[in-house]
């Protein structure tokens, strides 16, 4: 297969050398560009929590150093770990590779190679294969089953297409781990219960409310919290937003965040919340106030104007916006941040226990892949032996062709000598295997190339 993945994750490496590896913005184009003079391809992945280059070893092990565009330093080092001469990808030569591209990245972000070698991990083939599943899966993150990492390495693949440095054989396999790592997440539970604040603020409105493009969400506060919550909760549909905060500017930017064609956004001051608390349906609270912001008679006179329909209240503050008895009331559904958290505790061990289906499935996966590619190679490797064969043939046909235009020629013995010579080329290659199998004591190996010809013979 040839896949290697070189990197580092949270597991690792700390955050400040993540921070200096990481491959962002223009130093992805550059780096792709570079690594195509010593990989056949690649795709470059880099989050906040992981740092990893996955790449195609060329098939051939000749010194590429010389054309790296880095620094003399580099060139040398590479120079002395690559082999001069082989025809096959040895483990040497993939040591080398291997070494060829770790010393490479430590040339590109400016660091020594001794720093940043004991963080990096290398996986091959069906190691590297399973690599890529499992973190395509979330199988491989700091929070289990997360989902944005597909979206990462989908997004990163769109860059190494774009710089056309993903190859037929790199962009095969990606649609086998896209493929499969959707089959982990729809066959399993790993990614089906929320463990983020808010993931879990999102889970609730989806079960309490349906028809979301007819509810409204009010935001009281506009900071990082309630922002995230803002997000995923308007990430469901929601047809209209109330942001109900302080500082103008502030809300004024979470609007242009939420802002869409399909959902209205509206910008109060934390004075209009009385009034606008009766027209929410759903209310995420996170000021940092030290008093409470939504006490029990504004939500019974919200609630008779709203005659009675149903609120989901999350009060993420610490101390609480909103006045705990709050939740007693009928049709008032209040949820602290102590109560999300307990979810998320439960949730996260539901998605451990999942984990262990998941890992089984991935290993299968793995198993499959490997087969369709090897379906595949063996398909490549026919052709070209094909190829070869017609070559040959074709070549002792117009040799023959050019002796039956002579003069005084036998055309009885040259047909004659032309047949002897094709059945010398078209056995010469099983014979050649049957005599090694047979040197090598390889009685398997041998019992099926017999068998097989034998079989071939008779269908003819």
């Amino acid at each position: 297969m040839r896949l290697v993945v070189i990197g580092v994750n949270h597991n690792t490496a700390p955050v400040a050398l993540r921070e200096r590896l990481a491959l962002v913005g223009e130093d992805v184009n550059v780096a792709l560009e570079q690594l195509a003079f010593f990989t056949d391809s690649s795709v470059i992945v880099s989050t906040c929590n992981r740092t990893e280059i996955y790449a195609i070893l060329p098939q051939s092990s000749e010194n590429t150093a010389s054309s790296l565009p880095t620094a003399p330093s580099l060139t040398s080092q590479v120079a002395e770990s690559t082999p001069q001469t082989s025809t096959n990808l040895s483990t040497a030569t993939i040591s080398a590779h291997v070494i060829k591209i770790k010393a490479w990245l430590a040339e590109f972000k400016q660091l020594s190679l001794a720093e940043i070698e004991p963080h990096l991990y290398v996986h091959r083939d069906t190691h590297a294969l399973t690599h890529w599943l499992r973190v395509a899966a979330g199988l491989d993150s700091m929070i289990l089953g997360e989902p944005q990492i597909l979206g990462q390495i989908k997004l990163s693949v769109h860059l190494a297409q774009e710089k056309k440095t993903l190859s037929n054989q790199l962009g095969w396999i990606v649609d086998q781990v896209f493929a499969a790592a959707k089959r982990v997440r729809n066959e399993t539970q790993v990614g089906a219960q929320a463990v983020s604040l808010s993931f879990a603020a999102a889970k609730l409105v989806t079960q309490i409310f349906d028809d979301l493009h007819s509810r409204t969400l009010l935001v009281v506060a506009a900071g990082e919290m309630n922002r995230l919550v803002a997000t995923h909760i308007a990430g469901l549909g929601v047809g209209r937003v109330i942001i109900c905060n302080r500082n103008p500017e502030r809300a004024e930017a979470l609007a242009a965040e939420l802002q869409s064609p399909q959902r209205r956004v509206e910008v109060k001051t934390l004075q209009d919340l009385p009034q606008v608390l009766a027209e929410a349906d759903i209310v995420s609270s996170c000021s940092g106030s030290m008093d409470v912001l939504i006490d029990r008679t504004m939500t019974m006179q919200a609630l008779k104007r709203r005659r009675y329909q149903p609120m989901l209240m999350i009060d993420l503050a610490v101390p609480r916006d909103i006045d705990s008895t709050i939740g007693r009331i009928d049709d008032v559904y209040l949820y602290s941040v102590d109560d999300l958290q307990h979810v998320i505790a439960g949730n996260i061990e539901q998605r451990r226990q999942a984990a262990v289906d998941a890992e089984l499935l991935v290993s299968q996966l793995v198993v499959e892949i490997g087969r369709r590619f090897q379906v595949r190679q063996v398909g490549k490797d026919i052709q070209q032996y094909r190829a070869r064969t017609h070559d040959q043939v074709d070549k002792l046909l117009h040799e023959s062709i050019a002796k039956l235009q002579q003069d005084n020629v036998n055309p009885e013995d040259i047909i004659t000598e032309l047949s002897r010579r094709l059945t010398q080329t078209l056995t010469h290659a099983p014979s050649k295997l049957m005599r090694k199998a047979a040197r090598e004591g390889d009685s398997e190996l041998l019992d099926f190339v017999v068998s097989g010809l034998h079989d071939a013979h008779r269908k003819r």
